[in-house]
């Protein structure tokens, strides 16, 4: 589980406008249809191609806990790509991404300044440019320490450096000890 990847995917998540697939059944017909066959989805929740079909049919209806888990995240990874990548680029262009945290924040600045770590909650709107960073992150596969990197840059120019108009000599953020994180598009 990627504390930051996870929460990037449920602010999209938020602009869905249709629920997704709830039982076993109606989630393993969709997954079906986009992969096109129950082979390669009997591959991928790693079951035989027979329960599969037994699913499809409402013959089985409840999942155990972890193969229930597996085909609710898969369900949800393909849930309405076109809304999903819509939201994507409407954050990246023009509505940017708002963060609410509480962690540990601290700074790197020159001597003889307080730069002391501390807990901070802060909810903090970020421009389109770290949005698009993020976002364009995550889908390379970046795993959450490049994404909590980005996250700190943003901090640090919209909250401690508040656009240019402050503590201009700031080196580095850091971003530690994360006790909430929540993202909002």
């Amino acid at each position: 589980m990627t504390l930051f990847g996870d929460g990037l995917d449920k602010a999209v998540q938020k602009s869905f406008t249709r629920p997704a697939p709830k039982s076993a059944g109606a989630q393993m017909r969709y997954l079906v249809r986009q992969l096109k066959g129950t082979r390669a989805v009997a591959r991928m929740l790693r079951i035989s191609q027979r329960t599969v079909e037994r699913y499809v049919k409402d013959q089985i209806r409840k999942p155990r806990p972890d193969l229930a888990a597996r085909l609710e995240h898969e369900v949800r990874q393909r849930w309405q790509p076109q809304i999903r990548a819509r939201a994507r680029q409407k954050a990246a262009t023009t509505g940017g991404i708002v963060i609410d945290t509480r962690a540990r924040l601290g700074y790197t600045a020159p001597i003889g300044s307080t730069d002391q770590d501390r807990t901070r909650h802060l909810t903090v709107a970020l421009p389109p440019a770290y949005a698009a960073r993020l976002f364009a992150a995550q889908e390379a596969g970046a795993g959450d320490d490049e994404l909590q990197h980005i996250a700190a840059e943003g901090l640090k120019e919209v909250y401690f450096q508040d656009g240019g108009r402050r503590a201009g000599s700031l080196e580095e953020v850091r971003f530690t000890d994360i006790q909430h994180l929540e993202f909002d598009l």
